[in-house]
C-alpha cells in the first residue's frame, strides 16, 4: 500500500519541479527582451500567469525589476540557452 504522504510529497516535488523549469524558461525569455505579451504568447500562457512567473521570479532572484533579472540572467548566460 502506497501512503498518501508519500504521494502527496512526490506531488509537490514534481509540481515544484515543473515551475522551476518554466520560471528558467520565463527568465531565460526576459533576458532575450521579451515582454509579458509576448512571453505568454510565445508560451500559450495567460497575461496573469506570466506576471505571476515573473514576481516569482524577482522574488527568488532578490531583486527589484526585470532589468536588475536580466543583468543576473545574462551574467549566466541564459539568453543563449532558450
Amino acid at each position: 500500500m502506497i501512503s498518501r504522504r508519500g504521494d502527496r510529497k512526490d506531488f509537490r516535488s514534481l509540481t515544484t519541479r515543473r515551475a522551476a523549469e518554466r520560471e528558467f524558461e520565463i527568465l531565460g525569455l526576459i533576458a532575450q527582451g521579451h515582454n509579458n505579451l509576448a512571453i505568454a504568447s510565445k508560451l500559450s500562457l495567460s497575461i496573469k500567469t506570466v506576471q505571476n512567473y515573473v514576481s516569482s521570479i524577482l522574488m527568488k532572484l532578490q531583486v527589484a525589476d526585470r532589468s536588475q533579472a536580466i543583468v543576473r540572467a545574462r551574467e549566466a548566460g541564459l539568453e543563449k540557452k532558450v
